[in-house]
């Protein structure tokens, strides 16, 4: 099946989130606090609702939020494959930059703006790292779903 679009999600009540078209390229993103399980809930409902033509999502973390948005997926016949962050990290940051959690997000917002500039996507004011570590597990998400058959240079470190 042809993805036309997917949604990259970075678990948590402040959800990170990122969308990219059928070629590969981040359309938006961004973090929402949802406060609360149930809220979370209710704005994955109407998150997915929002989104014509969404074909493929990739979920970074699990447990309870993972299920509900695998429910609210599978519900709309949307492709859902998740994802651990050793995993995508691997793909895109070097060992050294790994060697923290800290680490590991600041060099992720270095490589999400790097996204975001390659993907002509509306330039943020600030970035938080919920939204930056959406976007490159969008992008892991494109390479799995063959959106891309690899990083472009643009978008490299």
């Amino acid at each position: 099946m042809p993805i036309a679009s997917l949604l990259a999600v970075d678990l948590g009540l402040r959800t990170g989130l990122a969308l990219y078209g059928g070629d590969g390229r981040l359309l938006w993103y961004r973090s929402q606090n949802f406060g609360s399980t149930e809220r979370l809930r209710r704005g994955a409902h109407g998150i997915l609702n929002g989104i014509p033509n969404l074909t493929a999502m990739v979920i970074e973390g699990g447990g309870n939020l993972a299920v509900l948005w695998e429910k609210e997926a599978e519900q709309r016949g949307i492709a859902v494959r998740r994802v651990g962050a050793e995993v995508w990290r691997q793909v895109f940051l070097l060992p050294r930059e790994q060697r923290s959690g800290a680490d590991a997000k600041r060099h992720a917002g270095e490589l999400a703006r790097k996204v975001i500039e390659w993907s002509a996507a509306p330039r943020p004011t600030s970035l938080r790292h919920d939204a930056a570590e959406a976007i490159l597990i969008g992008l892991w998400g494109a390479l799995h779903f063959g959106l891309l058959e690899r990083v472009p240079k643009e978008a490299q470190r």
